[in-house]
């Protein structure tokens, strides 16, 4: 390993931080001004930087400019003893790894350093293994599968369905589809079917002619058309009306297309890879889908698998996404303690992949520090048993709408049934024992973490929400999410012995959020 440059006109500072590295078996180099330091860069490097921010001989920010021009991955603390806002931000908008003040605790600048040193090894052994950018991150077997069913694709020209959920990366499986096969210096053009009003959708698809319809000044190339030689994408494929699908049908079928108000046929030359995250036999068996038509799509089918299903690649694909968000925002490369990363790999992550990378560009953004902790994840990421919880009951095909900025396209899905979850951290409402505080127990049943005497809320839930709809009862959802969060907070409150601020900390929530809701649910005594 390279040593740890310390860079300060202080001895006393040198002196301490040397020591206190030693001791850590850490090898230090020492230099007295910036400009030393500055001439040992133009040939040599350190694992890592720390340098005053303040010193006789120059800057220590523009010591930082000239490390991060010279080795960008390098990662540098600053020190000062002037801890003004202004130094900070300038150190940050720098590329500083992390800001410490003086005077500071020795144990707790070393650790601060080895945390320096842990992720300068790690992007290290980052750049060894990523040389290229790759077209799909995965790592995990579940994820070889469809690299391997992509390989096995790559002379073939037959029609794809490709099933997951939403946000989980259909439809950059189905580019690579067609990056590697006959069709690759062909055009790829990709119509999201929901996206679209039905009144329009035909015209998207198949062209115009012109005067076909009120606005048809001219002629216009449909998505088949502009297709021609490649390959066209047609995402949320079952949300396609039926008499759309009649026409697609034909289109599959024998080749040949009308446009809208076209007596000519057009011969379409066009390979089909249509997605969907939803179940598409059981939309057959309800009539709302083709049965004809879903076998024809459902040639070669690939089926994508959630982000829950591969855990393992959150830490990839985090560090994927960071580096990604910040080459296009311009800024520093934030990164990712070990502790956050594991904690994200707990989270069930509803919204898949999609819901990841809007998270990296969240932290981007609104991270305080270069490194990202627990702490600084949005607090529907905080906790984590909750929301895996919610995902435990959900179908394969369920699109789990995310939360908040992540939110993923299409809503909730009917699939959920009558809970209806709609996303994830605002808890589903769920009936704690009737109308009582705590969760039902039951003589050695499992819980939701394997503890034996606790039931799963999950049954209980489904169990109220079955009977309050057999009874017909109004307004089910606003009954339970009352309930629910009357025992969030009561049970909070008792916790805190009524200290608010604290139990809306424990919560999770804002202090005017849980004064809001006392007042709305009638709590005050």
């Amino acid at each position: 390993m390279k040593p740890i440059w310390i860079v300060d006109d202080d001895q006393s500072i040198r002196w301490v931080l040397e020591k206190a590295l030693s001791r850590a078996n850490l090898p230090v180099r020492s230099f007295t001004g910036p400009r030393e330091a500055s001439a040992a860069l133009e040939h040599d490097s350190p694992q890592v930087l720390v340098s005053d921010i303040r010193m006789a001989g120059g800057s220590g920010l523009e010591l930082l400019q000239m490390a991060k021009q010279r080795h960008p991955g390098l990662p540098v603390i600053i020190m000062t003893a002037f801890s003004d806002l202004d130094s900070a931000v300038a150190a940050f908008q720098g590329g500083a790894f992390e800001y410490l003040a003086k005077p500071f605790d020795v144990d707790r600048a070393v650790e601060l350093i080895l945390r320096a040193v842990e992720e300068s090894l790690r992007e290290a052994t980052d750049d060894e293994r990523i040389t290229e950018e790759p077209e799909i991150l995965g790592q995990a077997s579940a994820m070889q599968d469809v690299f391997r069913a992509i390989g096995r694709l790559s002379h073939s020209s037959a029609t794809v369905l490709i099933t997951g959920e939403s946000g989980s990366g259909k439809e950059l499986v189905a580019r690579a589809l067609h990056r590697h096969s006959p069709r690759a210096s062909g055009p790829f053009i990709a119509l999201n079917t929901a996206a679209i009003p039905k009144d329009l959708l035909e015209s998207e698809l198949f062209g115009h002619e012109r005067g076909a319809f009120t606005g048809a000044q001219a002629t216009r190339r449909g998505r088949f058309e502009q297709a021609e030689s490649g390959t066209l994408f047609l995402d949320e494929i079952g949300d396609m009306p039926l008499d759309l699908q009649t026409r697609l049908l034909r289109v599959l079928s024998d080749g040949n297309y009308y446009r809208v108000g076209g007596h000519s046929p057009i011969k379409a030359n066009v390979r089909v890879i249509a997605a969907t995250h939803q179940n598409l036999e059981d939309r057959v068996r309800q009539g709302l889908f083709r049965e004809d038509l879903y076998h024809r799509l459902n040639v070669i089918r690939l089926r994508l698998p959630s982000l829950r299903e591969r855990n393992e690649d959150i830490p990839l694909l985090v560090r994927h996404f960071l580096q990604k968000s910040a080459r296009e925002l311009g800024v520093e490369t934030k990164r990712i303690s070990e502790a956050a990363l594991t904690h994200l790999t707990r989270f069930p992550f509803p919204g898949n992949v999609r819901q990841l990378e809007n998270l990296s560009n969240w932290l981007t953004v609104m991270a305080p520090a270069q490194t990202v902790e627990i702490k600084d994840l949005p607090p529907e990421f905080q906790t984590t048993t909750a929301p895996a919880a919610v995902v435990a009951g959900m179908p394969a095909y369920a699109n789990g709408a995310s939360h908040g900025a992540a939110a993923t396209p299409g809503g909730a899905d009917p699939a959920q049934g009558a809970a209806g979850y709609g996303s994830v951290g605002a808890v589903p409402s769920v009936p704690v024992g009737g109308m009582g505080g705590g969760v039902g127990e039951a003589a050695g049943a499992p819980g939701m973490n394997g503890m034996p005497g606790v039931e799963s809320w999950e049954p209980i839930l489904r169990r109220e929400v079955a009977r309050l709809l057999r009874s017909a009862s109004p307004d089910v959802m606003d009954q339970l999410t009352r309930r629910f969060e009357t025992a969030l907070i009561n049970e909070a409150l008792d916790f805190t012995r009524g200290r608010k601020v604290e139990a809306a900390s424990r919560l999770g929530i804002g202090r005017n959020t849980i004064t809001r809701k006392i007042q709305e649910l009638g709590l005050e005594t």
